[in-house]
């Protein structure tokens, strides 16, 4: 079994690894993780199904420290890809986000601090109703998901011993994520951006953005997108549905910005090009 824990883990960190390198958006990048570790697992469970193990000492060993070097992947990227669906826009609103998820995190690791004591002291004198199959002690307060879990495949706590070590990841995950949203506030609250352009040049623009679904694919209102344009750019733009009734009338070169915008930076293209 050790041999074989080896090569499928490397198998699989090494197809992470690829993954990793060579997608370009991470969500897509998260869900393809997910998938090849769910086909791990599969083939993991179909292995020991099929071998079984030579005594209870390796099932064991396979159940508290193997299966969950995997399960945890599984539980990493899984809470990764939901924390990152769920982000909000806006550092603020992120950095709020983000706390949760770290107080969930604790909140798991407090109603759990027995076993994670049992667990990080490496004590092994419960190790038989916490890791052989058919061996549960009810009297251990069992979460309910073991219950409803295959049997066959899992003991009544190598799932918390997975969770355990994904959580530590989640949590660096997190922690990292809160630093970059603090350089970002550092970053904006040393050089403020502007607008120097005109209203009606960044009402053009806005509405242009608006209707090609550029902002949470569409599905907002123009006025959120008109306010965080004031906020971020520091300026007043008054009545700007007034100023677009304004640009549709317009007899002429009714998107004079944008075609300006357009033009600017194909000549600047051609001129780097020569």
């Amino acid at each position: 079994m050790e041999k074989y824990h080896t090569e499928i883990l490397y198998k699989l960190e090494t197809a992470i690894g690829e993954l990793e390198i060579e997608a370009d958006c991470s969500i897509q990048r998260i869900e393809a993780v997910i998938h090849l570790i769910v086909e791990c697992l599969s083939d993991v469970k179909e292995y020991v199904l099929k071998k079984g193990f030579k005594n209870v000492n390796e099932e064991i060993r396979f159940f508290k420290y193997q299966k969950p070097t995997i399960l945890a992947k599984l539980i990493y990227y899984n809470a990764i890809y939901k924390i990152e669906i769920k982000k909000p826009y806006g550092t603020k609103s992120i950095r709020k986000y983000l706390n949760k998820e770290l107080k969930k995190l604790k909140r798991f690791f407090d109603n759990n601090l027995d076993f994670y004591k049992y667990y990080r002291n490496n004590n092994s004198f419960l190790d038989e109703s916490f890791f052989v199959r058919g061996k549960h002690d009810i009297k251990l307060c069992l979460d309910t998901y073991y219950f409803q879990s295959d049997q066959s495949f899992s003991t009544s706590h190598d799932f918390k011993v997975a969770k355990i070590m994904a959580n530590d990841l989640i949590q660096v995950y997190i922690e990292d994520q809160l630093y970059k949203t603090s350089q970002i506030d550092k970053s904006s609250s040393q050089q403020k951006l502007k607008w120097t352009g005109s209203k009606a040049s960044l009402i053009e623009l806005i509405y242009a953005l608006h209707y090609q679904g550029a902002f949470n694919n569409g599905n907002n209102d123009i006025q959120i997108i008109a306010k965080d344009f004031e906020n971020n750019y520091n300026i007043d733009l008054g009545n700007f549905y007034q100023t677009y009734l304004e640009l549709r009338t317009r007899k002429m070169n009714r998107t004079k910005f944008l075609d300006a915008l357009r033009d600017g930076l194909i000549r600047k293209m051609d001129e780097q090009d020569k």
